[in-house]
């Protein structure tokens, strides 16, 4: 069976000299997308709320492509996924949503639904019990088509009345929050703080420490978000030490886990910020011409080779913070396991079986 992609010695290499030894022997990968092509659009729209650049890595992402990508990349370890459909409007989202359940269902694996804003409270509740997912996933891309996107608010696709059922429940709200200040951005700080404070049963993940990829994302929301008590932060598909180890010292060890945002984290770049904007520097040629996206450039040479893969380079830069703010082996295995173990317990999940009722 031809490989999903090549693991090179040197790659081998970084990860038996700066991860291996480091990473706990399980984790839970709170943050991975599965999905296979049949159930997208055919006519692809080029949508301004979202970036295009991860459609270059993989055309799909079924169960079986996941699992092998955590063989390639982590041997020597056991990764659960928490997993999720990867959907925008106009692609089959019953069908995407039922997908994920099955994989679920057979690979006891975590699982959150892929909502829209559209479905009344009944209808989205009894979607989650029916699936036996844990929580939803919500995106920005299915807010009302009407809505600019630069105007995006989280209550726009994560609304109040689908809230109330996940803190009925005690469900997971996956959140990756909109708006071009990112972290920073006044009204996602007000809004993260509303959920916490009206709805404090609802297990609140803000995906990608909130889309601070570079240190001009973040202005003071560390300052704001020290005051929060319950929602955690996935680090997936962000490389950026300086705002990790302000994420850490910010909520401590005990509410951050470890995401992916598989599959796009097998890519093999290194991402640069340059004026406040991330930039994934990739092969020439590796992902197709790319000299039309601000946010990839192609290298050659030396430079090229040198690279690895984006989850490598994630999880290195987040080992470079934990080592700057002496974080024990038990906030490791915290943060790769415990947490998310314990927070997956809260929602419903838990190794003897589902528990949604």
């Amino acid at each position: 069976m031809k490989e999903l992609f090549e693991v090179r010695p040197s790659d081998r290499m970084f990860y038996d000299a700066h991860l291996r030894d480091w990473l706990p022997a399980r984790m839970i990968d709170v943050h991975s997308h599965v999905w296979l092509d049949r159930f997208k659009a055919k006519a692809s729209v080029k949508s301004e709320r979202t970036v295009s650049w991860p459609g270059r890595v993989a055309l799909d992402n079924s169960i079986d492509d996941l699992d092998e990508t955590y063989r390639m990349l982590f041997p020597g370890k056991r990764v659960t996924p928490l997993i999720f459909s990867n959907l925008t409007p106009g692609d089959d989202i019953d069908g995407a949503n039922a997908y994920v359940s099955a994989c679920a269902t057979i690979q006891h694996y975590p699982a959150l639904i892929f909502s829209t804003p559209q479905w009344t409270a009944p209808a989205f509740e009894n979607r989650i019990l029916a699936g036996c997912f844990v929580g939803a996933k919500v995106y920005l891309t299915m807010a009302d088509a009407c809505l600019p996107a630069r105007e995006i608010r989280i209550f726009d696709y994560l609304p109040h009345h689908q809230l109330e059922v996940l803190n009925r429940h005690g469900w997971i709200a996956m959140l990756h929050i909109p708006r071009d200040g990112r972290l920073k951005d006044p009204v996602n700080l007000a809004q993260m703080m509303e959920i916490e404070q009206r709805y404090p049963n609802v297990q609140l993940i803000i995906a990608h420490v909130g889309r601070a990829y570079c240190n001009e994302d973040v202005g003071d929301a560390f300052q704001v978000l020290a005051h929060t008590r319950r929602m955690v932060f996935d680090f997936s598909a962000n490389t950026n030490s300086d705002v990790f180890v302000q994420l850490i010292r910010a909520v401590g060890p005990r509410r951050i886990l470890f995401g992916s945002d598989m599959p796009i984290l097998r890519m093999r770049m290194r991402r640069i910020c340059e004026g406040g904007r991330y930039v994934n520097l990739v092969p020439r040629g590796l992902y197709g011409d790319v000299s039309g996206d601000r946010n990839m450039r192609a290298v050659d040479g030396a430079e090229a080779d040198a690279l690895t893969f984006f989850m490598y380079e994630e999880l290195a830069a987040f080992k470079h913070a934990a080592e700057l703010t002496g974080l024990s082996r038990q906030d490791i295995e915290d943060i790769f396991y415990t947490n998310a173990s314990q927070l997956l317990g809260v929602a419903g999940f838990t190794e003897a079986g589902w528990s949604n009722a």
